[in-house]
């Protein structure tokens, strides 16, 4: 089971040596988003699975999915080799609690969009949810595009701070993190850990190193002065 003490995934990695990149800046989580909704992938699944070969027992890795059926979500981990998923999209309930029955050792997060729905909506899907997964990520809704992830944007971080502090499974905070703004927004939430995608890359869409080992340290300092509300729930489903 993944460990969520202070945990850092970054999303997007697009290829085996970003990834291992990564890994030694000190990401403990890295995100291969595939079977999205709004977006194209970054990598095959071919490459995806060459990047968690890649990642053993240096980072875990994490299959983010749109995925709504338990059986296609866990042939697709295991073919690639994932250490989790993280459920971005509309999987329904039955579906979600099938997939914990058929692979209880799978690192699974459910991701909570705000924005979508009323915060008390949010709260009661999550406790619905809370028994089948490990953790809960917080993103942001783009009315715009209508892109529920990977939007560079944040959301209202007292939302997420709410939430941190009434759910049953820690929080992970999303949603339009960068290096000038991580240390605030783990101050604000007291998150048990942080994503971060679009705002660690350079023009060309690839991460950059310089930004991800100052994030990284960001991070780090923060979550040591912020214990977060939810640090004993991380440490029960490490």
């Amino acid at each position: 089971m993944s460990n969520l003490h202070r945990m850092i995934q970054v999303a997007g990695a697009v290829s085996v040596e970003e990834a291992l990149m990564l890994a030694s800046c000190g990401v403990t989580h890295v995100g291969l988003p595939l079977r999205l909704a709004f977006h194209k992938p970054d990598v095959s699944d071919e490459e995806a699975r060459a990047i968690c070969a890649a990642l053993k027992g240096r980072a875990e890795s994490v299959l983010i999915t749109y995925l709504e059926d338990a059986a296609e979500t866990l042939a697709l981990c295991r073919f690639l080799g994932a250490d989790g998923v993280q459920l971005h999209g509309t999987m329904p309930l039955a579906q979600v609690r099938a997939l914990r029955q058929a692979a209880p050792e799978l690192f699974v997060i459910k991701s909570l969009v705000v924005g979508t729905a009323p915060e008390a909506d949010i709260l009661a899907q999550a406790q619905a949810h809370a028994p089948f997964v490990d953790a809960f990520l917080t993103d942001t809704f783009d009315p715009a595009s209508g892109a529920t992830g990977a939007t560079g944007k944040a959301h209202d971080w007292a939302v997420s701070a709410r939430l941190a502090r009434a759910l049953p499974r820690p929080l992970i905070l999303a949603g339009g993190l960068t290096l000038e703004n991580v240390a605030s927004a783990i101050a604000a939430v007291r998150p048990a850990g942080v994503d971060a995608h679009t705002g660690l890359e350079d023009a060309r869409g690839r991460k950059d190193e310089a930004l991800v080992r100052a994030f990284v340290a960001q991070a780090g300092g923060a979550f040591a002065a912020h214990e977060a509300p939810g640090l004993a729930k991380a440490c029960v489903s490490a």
